[in-house]
């Protein structure tokens, strides 16, 4: 399938410019709005390789930097503008791939900060939200709290996590999931951690952790809205 690669200029009102990346293959049906993660660019390679696997899977991405990864802050945005960030980045992917299905989600950080903007204000045209690896708690510090605002969320939303994820006890997430109801699906990689790399006695390579993600993203992209 052939794949356009734009580079890209996101204007965030009233807080500046960062950089950005539609990958868009031939005839896309979708369009995932990919934020990173707190401690990673847009080209960090998962990213790179979430683009890639999407767009032979027929459905576009559009990433960007959040201002403090533009600007090379070692700190991450604060709430509001991050939140910002994700709204111009809707607005710009619903322009830029007119009539194809929206989502919105990323890795980590950007996957929280995405759907704090929704619970706050419905993203316009988007139909789910989908979390590469949602970081409900502190590294190795079980809570539930950050989970909090998903309640307001009426969008259907996608959790992809690895069971050896540091950052989603799973004893934690799956009652948060429960307590959404029909609205949220859990997505369990076996022995995957919070970038779904697994470990070699395993049995399977990261390459087919991610594969695992890729499918069951794409279809449940096709199964809502």
């Amino acid at each position: 399938m052939a794949t356009k690669t734009q580079e890209l200029k996101l204007d965030i009102e009233r807080t500046g410019t960062v950089s950005a990346i539609l990958t868009q293959p031939a005839q896309a049906r979708a369009c995932y709005v990919l934020a990173h993660g707190a401690g990673a660019d847009m080209r960090h390679s998962f990213m790179e390789k979430v683009a890639a696997g999407l767009g032979e899977r027929g459905i576009a991405t559009f990433r960007f930097n959040f201002l403090y990864m533009e600007k090379k802050h070692g700190r991450p945005d604060q709430p509001a503008v991050a939140h910002a960030a994700i709204r111009a980045a809707v607005a710009e992917a619903a322009r830029l791939c007119p009539g194809v299905k929206l989502v919105a989600g990323g890795k980590s950080f950007g996957g929280r900060m995405t759907s704090q903007a929704q619970s706050k204000a419905p993203l316009p045209g988007v139909k789910g939200l989908a979390f590469l690896g949602f970081p409900l708690h502190a590294d190795k510090k079980p809570s539930s709290e950050r989970a909090d605002h998903l309640a307001g969320i009426t969008v259907p939303m996608l959790f992809l996590q690895g069971t050896r994820d540091g950052l989603a006890d799973l004893s934690y997430l799956r009652p948060v999931v429960e307590k959404l109801g029909a609205k949220a699906t859990l997505h369990q990689v076996e022995g995957g951690d919070h970038s779904f790399a697994v470990l070699k006695k395993s049995g399977r390579t990261n390459e087919e952790a991610l594969t695992e993600v890729l499918d069951a993203l794409a279809a449940w992209i096709d199964e809502i809205g």
